[in-house]
């Protein structure tokens, strides 16, 4: 509805040229009306708090309960307020929440709406708004907000076996008859005494049990350490199936660290390049390898908002270029200790990928290379890499991008 304000000056031009009284007293009533109601919607703004509460991080499959509360906490009642949460169409259709409703003294109003976790990603939820006004609607509406928040939807995981993929860790393994340092006061089993062992690690009271030389045996100090390094250059994977290719590169890599961190009690790490919806940027994402829940989760927060690039894209000035896959690896490589293994999950193999794992297995590393549906199944693999003895992978089970509802 127009502003009153133009209708009342026009109402006084036309009550003083004509000098009718009941013209000034519609006027004088209308004068009232627009002032008390432009003061009762300004104080049932400022009057008005709402909240919303929910759990902003989840897995596929899952379904996160949105609660909003809408609070009067003035004494003067709301006659009208309109409530609008914009919201991520991936999550919810429509991709938005909306109510008309009133307000009485110190009243709380609450609705909830839920949110279906189809696939992972990073999602914006709001800003809300409200909008309210008099209730004539003579006066302009008036409009707040409150700030937007985030939702991340951790990537898939899936057991190893789904993928193809060995389940013992490492994936890969250097030839070592023992381990490289030993904890001695962590002793988690015996074995046999051997020629050149040292006396001090007989286990005497085993070995007096069993009539036999037993040695003890040590946890080792140091854990095979795994850095996961996954490539989401768009020209490594098939254009026809970038999309699926992609994301069930991060389904492996995710799958991975989980089951060298929860399973197997190792650490592990990733490194990658991929856009950042959080900058908008193509971005070098790296975390060393731990063992610890809390890095898993870390882990998974980063293969959640990833994005697959392009890379001639052109970054911010802020912001270092992409570098190639063998450049990547080799800085990679360079902050990583001898012995631990390097996952490499990519969707192409070519002579200069192989070559440079064949030379960071040479320096001391471990090497796994992983293919995520390449562009032609290969036969039993002859390749340069099997040749090399390096440990080849492919994964095609397109199946386990799909979602499990409960």
């Amino acid at each position: 509805m127009p502003d009153l304000l133009p209708i009342l000056l026009g109402l006084f031009v036309l009550a003083a040229l004509l000098r009718i009284d009941t013209y000034f007293t519609v006027l004088y009533l209308l004068a009232l009306t627009y002032v008390l109601g432009r003061i009762w919607a300004r104080r049932a703004m400022q009057q008005i708090q709402t909240h919303r509460r929910l759990v902003n991080r989840a897995f596929p499959g899952e379904e996160i309960p949105v609660s909003l509360t809408v609070t009067n906490d003035g004494w003067l009642p709301v006659p009208w307020v309109e409530i609008h949460d914009s919201l991520p169409v991936d999550l919810i259709a429509p991709p938005f929440f909306r109510r008309v409703l009133s307000l009485g003294s110190h009243q709380t109003r609450r609705f909830q709406y839920t949110l279906s976790c189809r696939k992972r990603g990073y999602y914006t939820i709001g800003p809300m708004r409200w909008h309210t006004g008099d209730l004539l609607g003579f006066t302009p509406q008036l409009t707040a907000q409150e700030a937007s928040e985030y939702v991340i939807i951790y990537p898939q995981i899936v057991p190893l076996q789904r993928l193809g993929l060995p389940t013992h860790s490492p994936l890969a393994s250097l030839p070592t008859p023992h381990p490289l340092f030993e904890d001695t006061s962590r002793v988690i089993g015996v074995r046999p005494y051997h020629s050149g062992d040292s006396p001090r690690h007989i286990h005497w009271t085993a070995s007096a049990h069993t009539r036999e030389l037993l040695v003890k045996r040590y946890r080792p100090a140091v854990a095979r350490e795994t850095m996961i390094c996954l490539d989401l250059n768009q020209e490594s994977y098939p254009f026809t199936r970038l999309y699926a290719a992609s994301e069930l590169a991060i389904v492996t890599a995710a799958s991975i660290a989980n089951h060298i961190i929860v399973r197997e009690d190792l650490p592990a790490g990733l490194a990658t390049q991929a856009i950042d919806p959080l900058q908008d940027a193509v971005r070098t994402m790296k975390l060393p390898p731990r063992q610890e829940r809390a890095h898993l989760m870390s882990i998974l927060e980063i293969l959640a908002r990833v994005q697959s690039y392009r890379l001639g894209q052109v970054p911010p000035s802020d912001q270092p270029a992409p570098l190639p896959l063998v450049e990547f690896l080799r800085g990679v490589a360079m902050r990583l200790t001898w012995g631990t293994t390097l996952v490499v999950i990519t969707g192409r193999r070519t002579e200069s990928l192989i070559s440079t794992l064949a030379y960071l297995n040479r320096e001391g590393l471990a090497i796994a290379l992983i293919l995520i549906m390449p562009e032609a199944p290969s036969e039993p693999d002859q390749s340069r890499g099997a040749v090399l003895d390096l440990p080849t992978y492919q994964v095609w089970q397109e199946d386990a991008l799909e979602v499990t509802w409960t």
